[in-house]
């Protein structure tokens, strides 16, 4: 049974969100003909303010702030980002809170986008794309920040307690699939497998090659043929072409995300080489692309929508003072399709 929304509210008391926002928050006057309406529609349909929520609401900003440190090219490419900031927005709107989004290219800029969401701009901020040994929870000391962390792995192994400092953590794992991964092309009677990766600095990338070595090593295959992408389409072909002209190639390649396995397709099919005839492939992300693709991308759904609605919650749950220390999300599901076949018969 789906969820009453805010919106529905707003609808059966013939009103904007924003209003029944209001009449909850008590941030401006709501008339006395139109409160009573607004909490008797809310009433008759079963639906009730979270207390986070309204604490959220009647904070100094109504607003919270993600930062993103990524190159420009990334972004607009990969999947996860809209779908994530999605789920933020849908949980947003129902608070009547507002997101304030940075995109920024260099660490002096990151840090210069947090000192002014400090400011007064925010009233907590997600931390996305956490590195070993990050450096932001301690700067969400310094200034002051509420903070709640999208982490791909437990905290401990990411940062001493002192330095996390009670931020929440959403812990979204997903390097299993990467397992699963391996364990389908071996299956369909792979030895030969690559791995091109996500740059290491960052823990979800670092956590997906660690994956993929156990679960080669486990089959009693090479672990070692991991070459390290960016993300980016150039990366992923530039690191297709370094494979293909291994000797022996690689049979199939698992690739960190889409934006490169998609790429690296694009490359094989120029070389002549058929997909999955004479190449298996499988991405990470599972794009709108991967299913309409020929023949479609095995790829990895890490629900990145969900992802941002249970870190907002998170985070209101935070400023409200009441948030615990680590939630779980649901883990990745792996989307098979027709990029896996046998391995050439020559192989």
């Amino acid at each position: 049974m789906q969820r009453t929304t805010l919106s529905q509210v707003a609808a059966q008391a013939g009103v904007s969100k924003g209003t029944v926002s209001l009449a909850y928050s008590g941030k401006r006057p709501v008339s006395d003909e139109t409160r009573p309406r607004i909490f008797d529609a809310a009433e008759e349909l079963g639906w009730t303010a979270s207390e986070s929520a309204r604490a959220l609401a009647t904070s100094r900003t109504a607003t919270i702030g993600l930062v993103i440190a990524r190159r420009p090219e990334v972004i607009s490419t990969d999947p996860f980002f809209p779908r994530f900031i999605a789920g933020c927005e849908a949980v947003l709107a129902e608070a009547g809170m507002g997101l304030l989004l940075s995109v920024v290219a260099t660490a002096e800029d990151e840090t210069a986008a947090y000192t002014r969401y400090a400011a007064g701009r925010v009233d907590g901020v997600i931390l996305l794309d956490v590195e070993r040994d990050d450096r932001r929870p301690r700067l969400m000391r310094e200034l002051g920040l509420t903070a709640v962390m999208l982490a791909p792995a437990r905290p401990e192994r990411l940062l001493a307690e002192d330095d996390r400092d009670g931020i929440p953590v959403v812990l979204a794992e997903n390097a299993t699939a990467i397992s699963e991964l391996v364990d389908l092309l071996v299956r369909a009677g792979h030895r030969r497998i690559a791995h091109v990766s996500g740059p290491m600095q960052y823990v979800h990338a670092a956590e997906r090659s660690e994956a993929f070595a156990r679960a080669m090593t486990e089959h009693e295959l090479d672990p070692d043929l991991i070459v390290d992408g960016d993300f980016t389409a150039a990366s992923g072909r530039a690191r297709t072409a370094e494979l293909l002209d291994r000797t022996p190639r690689p049979t199939a390649i698992v690739y960190a995300n889409d934006v490169m396995a998609i790429a690296g397709l694009s490359h094989a099919r120029s070389r002549s080489l058929r997909i999955p005839e004479d190449l298996s492939l499988t991405g990470f992300d599972d794009s709108d692309l991967s299913a309409h693709l020929s023949p479609g991308l095995t790829s990895v759904s890490t629900r990145a929508a969900a992802v941002g609605a249970v870190a907002v919650r998170t985070l209101l749950e935070a400023v409200a003072g009441n948030a615990p220390p680590m939630v779980r999300v649901d883990g990745p599901s792996v989307i098979s399709r027709e990029s896996i076949g046998p391995p050439p018969q020559h192989d």
